[in-house]
């Protein structure tokens, strides 16, 4: 058995400005834990825009913000005990 501690699970969350997004779905291509999908709904420009459909597996890299040339979604990771 290890002496290392256990490690918990990163957790994040995304926020996301839907009137801003274009729908090129960079966001969820480039997410690493396939945490974003489209939503069902569009905005006011016609455009499906992303949605955390799986929150218990994002980790808040914001990977998905790095690749939106709109900056219309970011990820945050939480501290423990945060809800999201």
């Amino acid at each position: 058995m290890s002496d290392k501690p256990a490690t918990a699970k990163v957790k994040g969350t995304v926020s996301v400005k839907p009137e801003v997004c274009k729908g090129c779905a960079y966001c969820i291509e480039f997410c690493p834990t396939k945490s974003l999908e489209f939503s069902q709904s569009f905005n006011r420009k016609g455009y499906h825009y992303p949605v955390l459909a799986r929150p218990e597996t994002c980790t808040g890299c914001d990977l998905c913000g790095v690749h939106c040339p709109d900056f219309a979604i970011f990820g945050r990771r939480l501290k423990p005990g945060e809800k999201a």
